[in-house]
């Protein structure tokens, strides 16, 4: 994978907006991360999972951006759960202590 690589590809079923993100979540990345997400919560999908298993990086703009997407989907009575992190994800959230919270 190229070093500055990012794809988040997005899938609704079954009421549940999946993102599949593989790649670097930095700065470069950060905002259409963000964006895309949004846009789903806009569009009224208040279940969002995203499958991080092929995340090589996620920096603390990254972390913001999931803390973000976190609040907005629980004010708007949903819910954001990150699965199968990757180990570089898991080990990241677990520093910062999230990883109990939204790790599903």
């Amino acid at each position: 994978m190229v070093e500055d690589s990012f794809e988040i590809t997005q899938a609704i079923e079954d009421g549940i907006c999946r993102f599949t993100v593989k790649g670097r979540i930095d700065t470069n990345s950060a905002d259409e991360f963000q964006s895309k997400m949004e846009d789903a919560l806009k569009n009224g999908q208040k279940i969002i999972i995203l499958n991080m298993s092929s995340v090589e990086y996620l920096s603390s703009i990254g972390i913001r951006v999931i803390l973000k997407i976190y609040k907005q989907a629980a004010e708007a009575d949903g819910s954001l759960k990150i699965e199968q992190p990757s180990e570089i994800v898991s080990n990241v959230l677990n520093m910062v202590a999230l990883k109990e919270m939204i790790v599903k």
